[in-house]
């Protein structure tokens, strides 16, 4: 027979052997080194300090805008176009004249009206005369009397035709673009072009009921457009309707924005926000919020027992936290943190409670870094 080597035997059971000492070895592991272990991994994150800071309770509504005031000039009686003294786009003022119209029927008019009027007065003052004298009888004088008041009446219906038929501005403003030319003939009513006055933008918008006892005349609101991604334009709440909307339960507001250079125009789309009040809380970025079903967590920053030597790696410490009012990118805290204390802001989601963290930098709030 072949001789076997006990070496060879033996090897299966040294092999055993060697697997059951590690295992053993593995359980008896001291806690504290397990723990080492299982926190070896340091995860970089960046920080924020939880600060009181100003809030503003805003209310947002969409509404449109529209001028301080504006008309449709249109012409009162039918007739030709003598001459038009605007263009398109035209500011004009109070008085200026837009239109004349044909007008040489109305001026003969009143002449012979004014010549007539003056022949009848002078008429009425001999028969006031005579009458003294008693040559003549109080029946003709009053008779005259009666003839020149309604000449004089005639003669104001004449030449008020005659100014209607030169047309000016109501108010000082815009002009949109003409609709007529020289030697049209127009009828009555027809539009001849447009007056907007924008040195004001009056927009109307609605609120819900609620906010009725919050909402009052004067108070500050901002306007932006789209056609104005970053400007802002600031006015007041000049006036607020006396009822609620049955159907909708909202409240008309109306506010008034300077428009010096004249950026709004009438049909805008406003964005509005009403500032209802200012106070100073404590509050977080919303990146630092870790929402778990109803209850919402965040990541405080403390210092590992010892690396506070070195001051590189610290412990994060999850812990729950009270939410309050929210605006875009902030949070009111009501509890759960302290001013001064360090929150996660970014790495969080790689984070547990108690892991080994390398703190990057410190994000002030408001910044984009």
């Amino acid at each position: 027979m072949p001789s076997t080597n006990p070496i060879t035997i033996r090897l299966p059971f040294i092999l055993i052997l060697i697997v059951l000492v590690t295992l053993v070895s593995y359980l008896q592991w001291p806690e504290s080194k397990q723990k080492k272990e299982k926190f070896q991994r340091i995860v970089k994150v960046k920080v924020t300090q939880a600060k009181h800071a100003e809030f503003r309770d805003i209310i947002e509504a969409i509404g449109t805008a529209r001028a301080n005031e504006q008309v449709v000039v249109t012409s009162k009686y039918s007739n030709i176009v003598d001459s038009v003294s605007f263009n398109d786009g035209q500011h004009v003022k109070k008085g200026d004249i837009l239109v004349q119209l044909n007008n040489k029927e109305e001026l003969a008019k009143v002449s012979e009206l004014s010549a007539n009027l003056s022949e009848s007065e002078a008429q009425l003052n001999r028969f006031k005369e005579l009458l003294i004298s008693r040559a003549t009888s109080k029946s003709q004088v009053d008779q005259q009397d009666a003839k020149t008041n309604a000449i004089a009446a005639q003669l104001l219906i004449a030449r008020t035709k005659l100014e209607d038929l030169t047309i000016k501005a109501p108010f000082s403003g815009i002009l949109g673009f003409r609709e007529l030319s020289i030697g049209a003939y127009i009828q009555s009513g027809s539009v001849i072009t447009s007056l907007d006055d924008l040195s004001i933008i009056k927009v109307n918008f609605s609120l819900p009921e609620r906010f009725l006892t919050t909402i009052h005349i004067g108070q500050d609101v901002s306007a932006y457009s789209n056609a104005y991604k970053d400007e802002i334009f600031i006015g007041k709440i000049s006036s607020i309707d006396s009822r609620i909307e049955p159907s909708t339960r909202t409240l008309k507001v109306r506010a008034e924005i300077p428009n010096g250079q004249f950026k709004l125009r009438p049909g805008m789309l406003l964005n509005i926000k009403v500032v209802r009040q200012i106070e100073t809380i404590l509050q977080l970025p919303e990146s630092t919020i870790i929402p778990i079903e109803d209850e919402h967590y965040i990541f405080i920053i403390e210092s590992e027992s010892e690396a506070q030597a070195s001051d590189l790696n610290k412990i994060a410490k999850r812990r729950l936290i009270t939410i309050g009012r929210r605006q875009p990118g902030v949070v009111e805290v009501i509890s759960g943190v302290n001013e001064g204390e360090q929150v996660v802001t970014e790495g969080a989601l790689k984070l547990r409670d108690g892991s080994l963290v390398h703190v990057l930098q410190q994000v002030h709030q408001g910044s984009d870094k």
